[in-house]
């Protein structure tokens, strides 16, 4: 996967690494160096002064005060970002009604035919929604999103036909030197920058905001495309929604402390939706209380705003979703059906399929040399370094001139610097050999490569060894749709389970492979074809690509329903997903394993269905203070932390991390089955249709080895009764423990929707 950030974000990850220090009562870290430090407090009424005084405590001197404070939040929960010594944050730490200090962290960005194929892909539903209704509703909510800011001339941003601007805005559009209060209108009505974050300015100077935002909310764009590739029209998810823009992220990182002005000042705003295609390592996951996103998210979901993030792009390893509190809507990454054609064309005409976006000027005839990388070797160089292609393995005299053909099973070296090691040796062409990469389309501009899976190489290869003047041409790209099976689960994505095993993650998959949207007006000029403009669309891989198409859907349902919770949305968008590809299979990987709930969570969100759910399971504040209860916080901490803290709450005695399983969330996981007890939870569940009067019944889908039960199997709605209960009990078969994790779902049916929730249970 290629990101325009993806060098920047190595040195971040390493950065965020090194500073990811966390100061709590009793830990003294002394190395005598000032650092950004972020000093949480809760939901305690605090002022800019009360802070300054809480600073002046342990510093000397007014000056240093105003010296010291960077950033002060104070409209959704209290706190400070100050430059301190370890000393001194420690003293903080120590000081009445605060709840951690933690060293600012450096986030990651996890970096338009996927709005028709989710609309004709997934299950029918019972009263079809017009498609105005869903991919372009949305009226009058407001999508904030932290991102890298926003190039405000696109055209997918443009006010035409939108009303007034709402009157319970409270946002505001701030100027730079290149970026005027003209520049927003009636759809991007807010931007924000944040001089912390070392650039000044909400102009967008890497890509990645635009293109989100646009994916989230743009207008329709007709004949939008990437070179002629990819055209179509494009746009948002909810193209009546209105935008309002953080800049939390530049080319120097994401700064936590910066998040957190974000979040605390979207907050303030009045925005319905927010959507975060950032997050931590999968490698240091911090905890809640240290975590800028959980911390930002949790408050701005108890003032009622919808939270939705990117669940990570370090899969395809297991436990490395990130962005998994349980107040976040945590979104993971599909394929759609559409493929990116780069064809390999060898002597006899054999035409071997590839994959790349490339504007190839070869001939169509197969006439040019074609080499393996591993018998240009360089004196230098090793056999593997040679075959991967790797930079100075090739001898520059044996490659001139011919298209090379290189393997890529060796991660020291990326692709792009493949490619660029091939070029500057003056070859006229590369072949990649990538099981695992092959889905996510590698731009290369005018110069020609292709990736291959290795069943595909073996032609090649064998080809290779059976003459002895090998020759081949690439040809250029071709958009190729209704591509099956799709979707699939791209190998980026992160996977499941989070590290709060009693909460499944991520929850939801969605569109975040070769996705076109719009694009910053700087755009490097060095992979447009010849004569060609930079293009105002781009295409883009990554959970960053994801994540807004969720927030798209949940600002349309918000429009439909102004007084839904958070909850209830992610619950309508959950529990309406489909499990199912376009060839009316189960959903698999990239790599064609059939998936898990840790690959998809509840499955592909399905936009029109989500406006009908049927039913929907609601969660509050005080259930997630129990949840932290359970997950093991003290309770004079929790009631520091929440704004609304009900009349005696106090924790369960018997609080236990087994008990979140009890959180009435729209999955269900259950961790440490054996034959010597079996597992209950329980779960509510609200009747939102219009029709009061109705009855569900129970159909449980359980693997082999497990005993799962439902009491009562039906659920009788009336006028009087719009929430009802019910508890499912877990248990093995047999004395025999759980081989593997097993996976299963509860569905409640009616004859007009279907409310599905997946679970997941673990021996461990």
């Amino acid at each position: 996967m290629e990101d325009p950030s993806f060098c920047y974000l190595l040195l971040f990850s390493f950065l965020f690494l090194l500073s990811s220090v966390v100061l709590e009562v009793g830990t003294i870290v002394t190395d005598g160096n000032t650092n950004t430090y972020i000093v949480y407090m809760g939901a305690a009424s605090s002022s800019q002064e009360d802070q300054a005084q809480l600073l002046a405590s342990v510093l000397k001197g007014k000056e240093s005060v105003e010296k010291s404070l960077l950033l002060s939040y104070k409209h959704g929960f209290s706190g400070f970002a100050a430059r301190l010594k370890a000393e001194e944050a420690q003293r903080i730490a120590e000081k009445p009604g605060v709840i951690s200090v933690f060293v600012d962290p450096i986030l990651k960005l996890h970096t338009t035919r996927s709005w028709d194929f989710l609309q004709f892909q997934t299950d029918p539903v019972p009263d079809p929604i017009p498609d105005s209704d869903t991919v372009s509703g949305g009226t009058d909510t407001i999508i904030g999103l932290l991102d890298t800011g926003i190039w405000p001339e696109s055209e997918s941003f443009k006010d035409t036909e939108m009303g007034p601007i709402p009157d319970r805005w409270k946002g505001v559009c701030m100027e730079a030197p290149d970026f005027k209060s003209s520049n927003c209108n009636r759809k991007l009505i807010g931007v924000r920058h944040y001089n912390a974050s070392l650039e000044p300015t909400g102009r967008d100077t890497i890509g990645h905001g635009t293109h989100t935002a646009s994916t989230a909310a743009g207008i329709s764009v007709a004949n939008a495309s990437y070179y002629g590739l990819a055209v179509g029209t494009a746009k948002g998810g909810s193209t009546g929604s209105r935008l309002s823009i953080y800049k939390v992220c530049s080319s120097y990182g994401c700064r936590g402390s910066v998040i957190l002005a974000a979040f605390d000042d979207a907050i303030g705003d009045g925005v319905d939706v927010l959507s975060l295609s950032l997050g931590a390592s999968a490698f240091l996951r911090p905890d809640f209380e240290t975590d800028p996103i959980a911390i930002g998210a949790f408050h701005a979901v108890e003032k009622g705003i919808i939270v939705v993030c990117s669940g990570g792009n370090d899969g395809p390893s297991s436990s490395t979703v990130v962005n998994f509190a349980p107040w976040i809507l945590t979104v993971a990454a599909t394929t759609i059906d559409r493929d990116f054609e780069s064809d390999c064309v060898l002597g006899g005409n054999k035409v071997i399929k590839g994959e790349g976006i490339n504007f190839s000027t070869l001939q169509k005839s197969p006439i040019y040399p074609l080499i393996y990388g591993g018998s240009a070797k360089s004196n230098s160089s090793s056999d593997s370094d040679a075959r991967n292609c790797n930079t100075d393995a090739l001898d520059g005299d044996k490659i001139k001139g011919k298209i090379v053909l290189c393997e890529n099973s060796d991660e020291s070296y990326s692709k792009r610097e493949k490619l660029d090691g091939v070029k500057n040796l003056e070859g006229i062409g590369l072949i990649l050999i990538d099981d695992l990469e092959r889905t996510v389309a590698l731009t290369s501009g005018s110069f020609p490569l292709t990736v291959v899976s290795s069943k595909e190489a073996d032609d090649i290869i064998s080809y290779i060894n059976s003459t002895r003047n090998p020759v081949a041409t690439i040809l250029p790209t071709v958009s190729v749709t209704k591509y099956k099976p799709a979707p699939a689960v791209v190998y980026f994505s992160s996977r499941g389970p989070s590290l709060t095993k009693n909460i499944l993650k991520p929850d939801i998959a969605a569109p975040g492979v070769n996705i076109l949207a719009a694009w910053i007006g700087t755009n490097d000029s060095s992979e447009a074809p010849a004569g060609q403009k930079p293009s105002q669309f781009n295409l883009l891989s990554g959970t960053s690509m994801a994540c807004p198409h969720v927030s798209g859907i949940a600002a349309t349902i918000k429009s439909k329903n102004p007084t839904w919770s958070p909850s209830a949305i992610k619950s309508a968008i959950m529990t309406t997903a489909s499990q199912s590809d376009n060839e009316k299979e189960p959903l698999t990987t990239d790599s064609g394993s059939v998936g898990t709930p840790y690959d998809f969570g509840a499955g592909e969100m399905n936009p029109s269905g989500a406006l009908q759910p049927g039913l929907v399971y609601e969660t509050d504040t005080e259930d997630y203070l129990l949840f932290l209860c359970n997950y093991g916080y003290k309770v004079s901490t929790i009631k520091t932390i929440a704004s609304k803290i009900p009349d005696g709450f106090d924790c369960p005695g018997n609080s236990s991390t087994d008990l979140i399983s009890n959180l009435n969330y729209p999955s269900i996981a259950i961790s440490k089955l054996s034959d010597k007890e079996s597992k209950k939870v329980s779960r509510t569940v609200t009747n939102v249709d219009p029709e009061e009067e109705t009855t569900y019944a129970a159909s449980i889908l359980a693997p082999p080895g497990l005993d799962v039960k439902v009491m009562p199997d039906k659920l009788q709605f009336t006028k009087g009764s719009k929430k009802l209960s019910y508890e499912m009990i877990f248990s093995l078969a047999s004395s025999s423990p759980l081989k593997d994790d097993a996976f299963g779902s509860i569905t409640w049916i009616n004859g007009k929707y279907k409310v599905r929730s997946p679970f997941v249970v673990t021996s461990d």
